[in-house]
């Protein structure tokens, strides 16, 4: 049997990606009620190079991977699906994270960082403020990108620009974190909230 256009023989041992893309190929194949027939048909490709691709036995080449995403009607990305497994995470012990240090923790003011992944600058700060002092002093932040506040216990008086909301447990507060922020009132402590940054 000859090759048809753009179709390689294996002739090197494959490795975990042409694994990936053979379990991809496959199942939005057998997702779409295809034949290996009905698939080579729509591709121009051999139903024999179909089997080598769907067996981890060949390494496509880009055309060969485009032409199947066509066939399948999915994006060229989703045949990768899966290839990228490796990824950064961070769990965090209640009770754990890094103390940090901040304009407010001379005022009786806890900022525990609960995870950051590395090498990412877009990456989002997730921060556990405790309020425990009734202080009146209260920093204002400003900062790029936005943050997100949810309230766990507690009650306050938060300020964002020219803007006061009275929180509360379940209460949230989406804001740009370009506009001065930061508690304002004090009214039932201790106070816990989630503040999360993103730049």
């Amino acid at each position: 049997m000859t090759e048809q256009a753009g179709e390689h023989a294996a002739d090197q041992p494959t490795g975990k990606l042409e694994q990936v893309i053979a379990a991809q190929v496959r199942h939005y194949r057998t997702t779409q009620g295809l034949s290996s027939a009905e698939l080579a048909a729509r591709t121009g490709m051999s139903k024999a190079m179909i089997s080598r691709v769907e067996t981890a036995t060949t390494s496509c080449s880009l055309t060969t991977l485009q032409r199947l995403a066509d066939g399948l009607k999915v994006p060229v990305t989703a045949l990768f699906r899966g290839a990228d497994t490796d990824r950064d995470a961070t769990f965090t012990k209640n009770g754990q994270g890094s103390l940090t240090v901040r304009s407010g923790t001379q005022h009786g003011h806890e900022y525990r960082v609960l995870g950051t992944l590395k090498g990412r600058t877009d990456a989002l700060e997730p921060t556990l403020v405790t309020l425990t002092d009734a202080s009146d002093v209260f920093p204002l932040f400003q900062h790029p990108g936005t943050e997100f506040i949810y309230m766990l216990s507690g009650k306050m008086v938060y300020g964002h620009g020219s803007y006061e909301y009275a929180m509360e447990p379940g209460d949230s507060l989406l804001l740009d974190g370009e506009g001065p922020h930061g508690p304002l009132e004090l009214l039932d402590l201790p106070i816990r909230f989630l503040a999360i940054s993103a730049k």
